[in-house]
């Protein structure tokens, strides 16, 4: 037993007082030292009273210790299904380790993993990341292939392909897309035109870049996917932008110009082979029609020669008379009465001749002066 529980509560020794009559000194904070064997005693008797058990005897103490030894293993129990049991998300996959190696990976949905020996990760494979360039200077100046300098600004869209490649291949995924996806960039501008990539090459950088980010990363194995390259910005650098938008007015209006010249040019050819085209059907038309009229004269002939074999005194005079009645027809008639013709003078036409007149004078002799004769004058009718 202690010391303090002999001989009263004032005796410091055998003889109950100390050297000088007194009893022992105490500590200056007040109270005795804490009795060891008290406190074990009071707690055993707590947990009994939680527990239900006893007061004293070994049957209580033996009985109380099992209860604690079975809320131990319960808590350790419970504990260990919160750790063996866990949910993946549908946007996640469950990789497991079995002392630290992969061993499987699990879909969305709960699962069980036997805790300590396996652990679980959770990357989000379904998530789209996200990477920006162009923030700063380092990043977005870039030397293109004809040696100007180019204000690039682009985002990188990726994914997680292969959990397991993702998580154990690479130390740090992101960072090494980044830097790869920075590279990449470089790379293809540096081999491409300036002019190109502000204009009509931005979609084959893209699809150069993206291609080229993606070998590399396979080449690591680093389980990465690039989904997109996104070319935001290619422009010259500020410091000269104002002369570039200038230069850049100046090809605007050139191909401006050479636009219209090209609309003008082909307007006048357009007229030009028009017309060539009108030309050659209106003498196609003609020579059609000279061929068509000479095998119509040309038949013609044969049914008049063909008759004129058959009877040549009756063709002969019927073409006289169809000749004399084509001729007279067109001539101005006058009628000489034979009695009063004596009265009537010759004249030269000088009018006819004066007028110009293709008939040459001959030395005939003078024809009589003819008038009209009107109806009912001399006895006629």
């Amino acid at each position: 037993m202690p010391w303090n529980s002999q001989g009263g509560g004032n005796s410091g020794g055998p003889w109950g007082q100390g050297p000088w009559g007194e009893g022992p000194k105490r500590p200056s904070g007040g109270g005795t030292p804490p009795d060891l064997d008290e406190l074990l005693r009071k707690g055993q008797e707590k947990l009994r009273d939680v527990f239900g058990g006893g007061s004293g005897g070994r049957g209580g103490s033996g009985q109380s210790g099992k209860m604690v030894a079975l809320l131990i293993v319960a808590v350790l129990a419970v504990i260990w299904g919160l750790n063996s049991f866990y949910r993946v998300q549908p946007d996640e996959a469950g990789v497991v380790l079995r002392f630290g190696k992969y061993n499987r990976t699990t879909g969305p949905g709960l699962h069980f993993a036997l805790w300590p020996i396996e652990t679980v990760e959770r990357p989000k494979v379904a998530k789209e990341n996200k990477l920006s360039f162009g923030s700063t200077d380092d990043e977005s100046l870039m030397l293109a292939g004809d040696q100007n300098i180019v204000d690039i600004k682009f985002t990188v869209l990726w994914r997680i392909r292969d959990p397991e490649d993702y998580l154990f291949n690479v130390r740090e995924p992101e960072l090494l897309a980044r830097m790869v996806a920075e590279s990449a960039m470089r790379e293809v501008v540096g081999r491409t035109p300036a002019e190109e990539i502000r204009t009509r090459g931005r979609v084959q950088v893209q699809e150069e870049v993206r291609d080229l980010i993606q070998k590399t990363l396979d080449a690591y194995k680093a389980g990465i996917q690039v989904t997109s390259v996104q070319l935001e910005k290619a422009d010259p650098p500020r410091q000269v932008i104002d002369a570039f938008e200038e230069v850049q007015r100046a090809e605007q209006n050139q191909d401006q110009f050479i636009r219209e010249a090209e609309r003008y040019r082909n307007r006048i050819l357009g007229e030009a082979r028009g017309r060539a085209a009108q030309i050659v059907e209106q003498a196609k038309a003609y020579k059609a029609k000279v061929v068509a009229e000479a095998k119509g004269e040309a038949a013609r002939f044969l049914q008049v020669l063909k008759e004129y074999r058959k009877a040549p005194d009756v063709t002969r005079r019927r073409l006289y008379l169809e000749t004399m009645e084509r001729i007279m027809s067109r001539a101005r008639k006058f009628i000489l009465d034979g009695e009063k013709a004596s009265g009537v003078l010759p004249f030269l036409p000088l009018n006819e001749a004066g007028q110009g007149t293709s008939r040459p004078i001959s030395n005939a002799p003078a024809r009589p002066v003819m008038r009209p004769v009107t109806p009912g004058e001399g006895g006629q009718p």
